[in-house]
């Protein structure tokens, strides 16, 4: 089964490109379950695009359910290193899960979003900021003082409604649901997002798939 795409844009990543994101994501999980040092492919040996600073987040579900999701807002990385290290995080140091065990491996799936640039939105009003909001679209960070939080555009499928979304992300931030500032930071981006289930990822790599990872 071809990686899950989901977005209105032209991808900005190759088929190839997914894929071989989806295989580095793998290949850190596995090595966590290892207990082994993993070692990130060299960038020379990596499409163009994999070796751009990018911020990203890796999100785990397993059987429908949510096992895990770590990220960065900001590129600080290449998105393979990125990718890598977030993959990793969110099977083993996410802190509403017990790290990932070996036996659930097999029924997880793996999503990779990859963050385009911030844009701050400018209001005057929390339904000013609510009438703005484009759901299905829209990843929202908030920012008020030390609290900050986000959700990445998929969340719309739970929280469908604009001022709900918005209240979840408030609690998220460790603010209350009903809170108002006109200190209140809100920022959008958007995604490109893909994921595979574990054996897809396996077979669509191929038998030298780990070979291709070192």
């Amino acid at each position: 089964m071809a990686p899950m795409y989901s977005g209105d844009a032209l991808p900005e990543f190759s088929p190839a490109a997914r894929q071989r994101l989806l295989e580095i994501a793998l290949d850190a999980i596995q090595s966590g379950l290892g207990n082994l040092q993993h070692a990130v492919p060299a960038s020379s040996s990596l499409p163009g695009k994999l070796s751009e600073y990018r911020a990203s987040f890796v999100t785990l579900e397993s059987c429908g359910s949510l096992r895990g999701c770590i990220g960065s807002l900001e590129p600080h990385a290449t998105l393979l290193v990125d990718v890598s290290h977030n993959a990793r995080a969110a099977a083993f140091r996410d802190p509403r899960f017990q790290p990932l065990q070996a036996g659930e491996l097999q029924s997880l799936t793996i999503r990779i979003s990859i963050l385009g640039t911030p844009e701050k939105i400018e209001f005057n009003s929390e339904q000013d900021l609510i009438g703005q909001l484009r759901p299905g679209t829209d990843g929202l960070i908030l920012e008020e003082n030390s609290h900050k939080g986000t959700f990445l555009p998929s969340v719309w499928d739970s929280l469908p409604e604009p001022a709900n979304f918005l209240e979840h992300l408030k609690l998220k931030a460790g603010l209350p649901a009903q809170y108002w500032s006109d200190s209140l930071k809100v920022w959008r981006y958007t995604t490109e997002s893909f994921g595979a289930s574990v054996a897809s990822i396996h077979k669509a790599g191929g038998p030298h798939r780990e070979d291709m990872l070192k």
